[in-house]
């Protein structure tokens, strides 16, 4: 069996099941190596805000019990039965602190449980520790006055991503099975990519989210695992109609069944290319990579079409900071109150959505979202998903905020979102999107590509990232505690 540390969760529930391997030896072992592996905030992997070991020690116990209970009654169990879950600091639980890094919210503690706490916690998963993020989730770095910084168990010296950067770490460093995650313009799959995990985009209120914000049709909440199989079995955990939030939709439960022989079931499929989305400079190491995937794909029997998209990149950033400038800055704005210390990276941001604000007013963002939408519906017609990079760059920098933007592949940009291909998947926020691993850099720093699939369309993308996730190679987890 894999070092318990890393084993998958799919692999886990049924050792469970079998008597094999009890939840208390996981969590054990996952409490050892956070001891051993986070470090601290400024030089260590720093994945957490607060750990919440006695309570999960008590859970993973009567866990234990129902396992033996359901062994001699021959009974079914609970979906995550004693799976350690890490739970990203936004993802409020009733008496917990809810302080999204923020100043302002210092000390702030949460009257309810998030919908996917309450919804993992119902599938008997264990919420053992809560994983840092930027202030309100604004970066694609993850670091804070509050918390510190958090680093890249692959690289020390990089960053595993923003906004769900402790998820991410948590889950490469072996200190988590399972992670919880959101992403309004990448914030999921950016640290999926650089982590070497798997994370996914679902269809906007596919999970059910938390009002007022759960509004924003950017938005949304989601899994993280090192598997497509475990994010896929989480997901599942997450998704449906829930009545806090009016925007969820769908069956609540539903299993995303996986192919038995996920590269035969590539045969056929269509697949549409694009390297670049038309509008993002990308690393050579990046398109490498990627098209180590894409030759993989057609190997394995995959019809792979390269596909053309009229975007640019100003385009991309009018469009999604105009959003931003109609519904995020201004919540940022207000859950700061007076306070101005903010990080220089949410100062940029909220300085960069005001003006866009100024530029285009909501009406105006509906248009420039429409057009977004329309030319990837045109580009995709086709095909059965879209394939492209995650990220632009190799690696980030942990503790840098890039206020004078970015150098990608020769080309200088503004904003250092260029360096990710993620937010045109947001405008077009119905669309799945499922990132999985395609290598590894010569930084140590894993990169990704994304699978997009038509609006609800939840079966094709899991059916290719699994087919990718058994096509390539992946290299040991890092150990860093040798």
């Amino acid at each position: 069996m894999t070092e318990l540390t890393h084993l998958d969760a799919v692999t886990a529930l049924r050792a469970f099941r079998g008597l094999e391997l009890s939840p208390v030896e996981l969590l054990d072992a996952l409490i050892a190596r956070i001891e051993r592996a986070n470090g601290d905030r400024q030089t260590g992997v720093n994945a957490f805000t607060e750990t919440l070991f006695d309570e999960a020690r008590a859970e993973a116990k009567l866990a234990e019990s129902a396992y033996l209970r359901a062994a001699r009654a021959q009974e079914p169990t609970a979906p995550l039965l004693g799976i350690p879950v890490a739970a990203k600091e936004r993802h409020s639980l009733a008496g917990r602190r809810i302080e999204q890094g923020l100043a302002a919210h210092a000390g702030r503690v949460a009257e309810v449980d998030h919908p996917v706490i309450e919804r993992i916690q119902r599938a008997g998963g264990i919420v053992h520790a809560r994983t840092t993020t930027p202030e309100f989730s604004c970066a694609t770095v993850t670091h804070s006055a509050m918390w510190g910084v958090t680093r890249n168990p692959w690289n020390l010296d990089a960053t595993p991503g923003g906004s769900s950067g402790g998820a991410g770490a948590a889950l490469a460093a072996g200190m988590t099975t399972l992670a919880t995650a959101s992403d309004i313009a990448g914030s999921t799959r950016v640290p999926a990519a650089f982590t070497g995990t798997v994370g996914y985009k679902a269809p906007y209120g596919r999970i059910p989210g938390l009002p007022p914000l759960s509004a924003d049709w950017y938005r949304g909440d989601g899994p993280m695992g090192r598997t497509v199989a475990d994010t896929a079995l989480l997901a599942s955990v997450m998704s449906g109609r829930h009545p806090v939030d009016h925007t969820s939709w769908g069956p609540e439960g539903v299993p995303i069944v996986l192919p038995e022989d996920p590269v035969d079931a590539l045969r056929g499929i269509r697949i549409g290319f694009s390297p670049d989305l038309g509008a993002f400079p990308v690393e050579p190491e990046v398109e490498a990579a990627t098209a180590d995937v894409v030759a993989r794909l057609e190997k394995a029997g995959a019809v792979v079409v390269p596909v053309d998209l009229p975007w640019t990149g100003e385009q991309v950033v009018r469009t999604i900071f105009a959003h931003f400038g109609q519904i995020l800055a201004p919540a940022m704005t207000r859950e700061a109150g007076a306070v101005t210390e903010l990080a220089p990276y949410a100062q940029r941001f909220i300085a960069d959505a005001r003006r866009a604000a100024e530029r285009d007013d909501l009406v105006n963002s509906f248009v420039l979202d429409a057009a977004m939408q329309r030319e990837l519906a045109a580009a995709m017609a086709g095909v059965d998903v879209l394939l492209c990079p995650t990220n632009a760059v190799t690696a980030l920098t942990a503790d840098d905020n890039y206020l004078d933007g970015i150098d990608i592949a020769g080309h200088h940009r503004e904003h250092y979102w260029a360096a990710h291909l993620t937010s045109p998947f947001n405008v077009a926020n119905r669309c799945p999107v499922l990132a999985v691993p395609s290598g590894t850099a010569s930084n140590g720093v894993p990169t990704g590509v994304q699978v997009v699939g038509h609006p609800f369309d939840e079966g094709a993308v899991f059916r290719v990232g699994a087919g990718i996730e058994a096509l390539v190679p992946r290299k040991p987890w890092p150990d860093l505690v040798g």
